[in-house]
């Protein structure tokens, strides 16, 4: 199994071994690694590199099956096909990729599923697509959606490579996330910490009472507690007013 052709370098184009490609692949997305936006983007490229007849591909983050938010894209048609789907509350996104890991559409015009998108993505000059699921969490779900502008362009071959390719890209994701996730989490905990040496020296009081305050505040506020800390490193005030302990 080869993937598609790589036309990048000068000369005829040559189809790479399968093996080879996911390999790069996957070094290229983990020189991105704590880098959300960035390993998404890298996606979107790999995948319109390796799939073959791929023209387009978009990532797309789906909320409660109603909200789809366009995360990355290779051009403007997979905003405008996420956009569609959106408005018109139909389409494999908002539907069949939520049970099937797998969603191939071969003609877009012809498909029955969805009718209204069938009509409008064709207009969009859609022929046919392919959805990935990435990730399911909770009501939210990633997906990795390619396109192309000739009906049938996709077969078994280009599905099999698009399923190993998101399983390289999920994995990429999800280590991303992971990292971008402890390095807010550390960033959170320093300006707490530095809120709370605010109000000890301020105020003379304990660490323990220091976090008692901001607590209150936040509470009182209904406000995030690294919020109230941030604006109190940011301004030296307490948002709400000063509070001493009781």
């Amino acid at each position: 199994m080869t993937a598609a052709p790589d036309n990048t370098a000068n000369g005829p184009a040559t189809a790479e071994p399968l093996g080879d490609v996911m390999s790069r692949v996957a070094r290229q997305l983990q020189e991105e690694h704590g880098d959300v936006e960035a390993t998404l983007q890298a996606i979107t490229s790999s995948a319109t590199r390796t799939v073959p007849n791929a023209e387009a591909c978009g990532i797309s983050y789906v909320i409660g099956r109603s909200k789809i938010e366009s995360r990355a894209w290779t051009s403007d048609l997979p905003r405008d096909v996420d956009s569609l789907q959106e408005r018109l509350k139909q389409g494999p996104c908002l539907d069949a990729v939520w049970e099937q890991e797998v969603v191939r559409v071969d003609d877009v015009a012809g498909d029955e599923r969805w009718p209204e998108f069938a009509q409008e993505a064709s207009a969009l000059g859609v022929g046919s697509m392919m959805c990935f699921q990435l990730f399911v969490d909770g009501d939210q779900l990633g997906a990795m959606n390619l396109y192309a502008r000739m009906p049938g362009a996709f077969d078994d071959e280009c599905e099999d490579i698009g399923q190993m390719l998101a399983a390289h890209a999920a994995v990429a994701l999800a280590g991303a996330e992971h990292e971008e996730n402890l390095r807010a989490g550390m960033s959170n905990r320093d300006v707490i910490g530095q809120a709370k040496g605010i109000l000890m020296e301020r105020h003379k009081l304990t660490a323990d009472q220091a976090f008692g305050v901001l607590s209150r505040v936040s509470q009182e506020l209904n406000r995030k507690l690294v919020g109230v800390a941030r604006e109190l490193t940011d301004t030296g005030a307490v948002p709400g007013g000063d509070r001493r302990r009781d």
